[in-house]
């Protein structure tokens, strides 16, 4: 069996660290989806306008060569307990694919390039798409589904803030480019992508969107602070 990948991914999110851990949890962040020369035929989406979500069905690609183990520890659960890697959705898996359902914005056929823009989605950039498919909503939505691990999902409420040096170079990023990066930055950090196990409130840590490093530090009572906002060298 070969897969080759049919498309790939381009995103805001340059590394693994601060990317939502499900689908569905940043929205405001838009990704393209670049189909392959061999598969960017208009025909290969003719009829997918008709729906408002797709699954991506993906590689990921950074777990690809560090193999695999029975047991993991999923993040919901501090990193102190272990499941069963059938029961979570660690990234290290014998065959490491994964699946996303995303919202579909729209698609763009320039030529005979086909790209597809989405939303929600959880994907590096870079990442490789292996298929596409339709969400179907009466048969892939089933609201008796249930499981003990996440029953439910509730985001951060704290406020964020902004360092005046940080406020200001967010002022200019968005004066200058068409880019929401306040909603997107409060969105991902609301999620809370601290490790389960580094939960100091003197903390400094740092992501990369898009072409800036962000520094920030959260504490559960004063709320979340972003310190800095620097264009990535």
């Amino acid at each position: 069996m070969n897969i080759q990948p049919i498309a790939f991914v381009q995103s805001g999110f340059k590394e693994k660290f601060g990317i939502p851990r499900q689908p569905g949890l940043v929205n405001t962040i838009q990704s393209r989806i670049v189909l392959e020369a061999a598969y960017s035929s208009p025909d290969a989406v003719r009829g997918l306008e008709g729906c408002s979500h797709v699954w991506l069905v993906f590689i990921f690609s950074e777990c690809v060569d560090k193999g695999w183990k029975p047991t993991v520890r999923p993040p919901r659960l501090g990193g102190n307990e272990r499941r069963g890697v059938f029961a979570t959705r660690s990234p290290f898996r014998p065959n490491p694919i994964g699946l996303s359902a995303v919202t579909l914005d729209s698609i763009e056929i320039i030529g005979q390039q086909v790209s597809l823009l989405v939303s929600g989605a959880d994907l590096m950039d870079g990442t490789p798409i292996v298929d596409i498919k339709p969400y179907v909503p009466y048969s892939d939505c089933l609201p008796e589904a249930h499981f003990a691990l996440a029953e439910n999902y509730q985001p951060l409420t704290l406020a964020v803030s902004f360092a005046p040096e940080a406020q200001q170079q967010l002022n200019e990023i968005e004066r200058t480019q068409a880019l929401p990066l306040k909603a997107q930055i409060t969105e991902i950090l609301r999620c809370d992508p601290r490790p389960a196990y580094q939960r100091d409130p003197n903390r400094c840590y740092g992501i990369r969107l898009h072409d800036y490093n962000i520094r920030w530090s959260i504490d559960d009572i004063t709320g979340i602070y972003v310190h800095t906002i620097d264009h990535c060298a």
